[in-house]
């Protein structure tokens, strides 16, 4: 590159069309799933059910992550009530099985829910792996 060369170089991402208020607000919608460590385990559900809601209509890329956001959690809420079943189901024996898979589901939630984030605040929709789109 030349020193007069302004042009930046292929880094290959995609580039950002949404606004920054917008991506600011698709940030929210996945990290508002961490409201479930104030707000009882039904805030991972609550945060980004409020703001699909709130901004469904004036914001798309911030209503689809939020609502990305939102089906990833009813996911791993049925996971998680699917794991308390089987260990109750099995009077407590089942939790040699499901303690192991709710520590590694919690550790895949976080982490994915922060993946996630970054790449909403990049501009990038962000699709999560194994997740019923229950939320149309």
């Amino acid at each position: 590159m030349s020193e007069n060369d302004t042009t930046a170089p292929d880094t290959g991402a995609l580039p950002a069309t949404q606004s920054s208020d917008e991506r600011l607000w698709a940030l929210f919608g996945h990290l508002s799933a961490f409201s479930a460590f104030i707000v009882t385990g039904l805030g991972c559900i609550l945060g980004p059910l409020v703001i699909w809601l709130i901004k469904r209509d004036s914001m798309p890329f911030a209503a689809d992550q939020a609502k990305e956001a939102l089906n990833f959690n009813i996911t791993v809420a049925l996971a998680c009530v699917a794991l308390w079943i089987v260990t109750i189901a099995t009077f407590g024996i089942g939790i040699l099985l499901t303690l192991p898979l709710g520590i590694a589901l919690a550790i895949a939630w976080i982490v994915f829910t922060i993946i996630a984030a970054v790449k909403a605040n990049e501009g990038v929709a962000y699709r999560y792996p194994v997740t019923l789109r229950l939320v149309k």
